[in-house]
């Protein structure tokens, strides 16, 4: 038997860091759909839950029993920029790069609009 490899350092701090700066992106998202009047719920803030994908879901209360959401999670885009992504079932889709805050909140407002009041778009 040999003896024992050291632990490469990049693993799981590799994959802390990752998680934390994509925290911090969408905490500065969830303040920007707040100044827009949406209601959310952080649900990458489940420390009991490390592995459930990090995800902000933004909800839009209508009359009734219209009531939307929209799921919205971060990935590494190329070149190692980060971009906000809408996620669900058929796959993610591209929001805008996490650089810019304010875009991203008001792309999160369409789609909500949109799903909101199908028949104006």
């Amino acid at each position: 038997m040999g003896g024992l490899r050291p632990v490469r350092p990049c693993g799981l701090e590799w994959r802390t860091g990752r998680r934390a700066t994509a925290t911090h992106h969408l905490d500065l998202l969830a303040v920007a759909v707040l100044a827009k009047g949406y209601r959310f719920v952080k649900l990458y803030r489940a420390e009991e839950l490390p592995a459930r994908p990090l995800l902000l879901w933004v909800f839009a209360f209508g009359r009734g029993h219209r009531h939307v959401r929209v799921a919205v999670g971060v990935r590494v885009t190329t070149g190692d920029a980060w971009g906000y992504y809408v996620a669900g079932l058929g796959g993610h889709r591209f929001l805008s790069p996490c650089g810019d805050v304010d875009v991203a909140a008001a792309r999160v407002d369409a789609v909500l609009k949109h799903r909101m009041f199908p028949s104006t778009w």
